[in-house]
């Protein structure tokens, strides 16, 4: 554990699976849960937030739901690896609202990006009009998401 790390004792690694479940749960139904007062659980979760250990809450969207029907993941080589290409990339890769994630890996590709599309029609769209399109791309390589069995969940 790093020397600025928080001490996070077994009730605040159950508040963060719960919240982890349901980053909606009112403090009260937590509290009970976990054997707390209101107050002592949301003092928890404050020290947790300043901490930093809770980034912050997300909404989890069904693509599908809404009308995309197609997840690809893009492994993209910049054919330059200059550090003014790879904020370049960056910058104009994350205007591109299709692209739903950016990581800069370590490996074959530099970036791998999950972007959604409607169909493969629309994403042939998005790869050639835009993806191709950006500054110091080379090679690239889809694979299209079948399906996905376990979505991200507490550490």
């Amino acid at each position: 554990m790093s020397p600025d790390a928080p001490e996070i004792d077994e009730t605040d690694r159950r508040l963060l699976r719960l919240l982890a479940e349901d980053s909606a749960r009112p403090a009260s139904a937590l509290g009970r849960e976990l054997g707390l007062s209101q107050p002592a659980t949301w003092r928890r979760i404050r020290r947790l937030r300043e901490a930093g250990v809770i980034a912050g809450r997300r909404l989890r969207l069904d693509a599908a739901a809404l009308g995309f029907g197609v997840t690809v993941f893009l492994g993209v080589k910049l054919s330059s690896r200059q550090r003014v290409a790879l904020e370049e990339f960056e910058r104009a890769v994350g205007a591109i609202r299709e692209v739903q994630r950016v990581e800069h890996v370590l490996g074959l590709y530099d970036y791998r990006l999950r972007v959604v599309a409607r169909d493969l029609a629309d994403f042939e769209r998005v790869l050639r009009r835009r993806i191709m399109t950006l500054p110091g791309v080379g090679d690239v390589e889809a694979n299209v998401l079948l399906s996905e069995e376990r979505r991200a969940g507490p550490l």
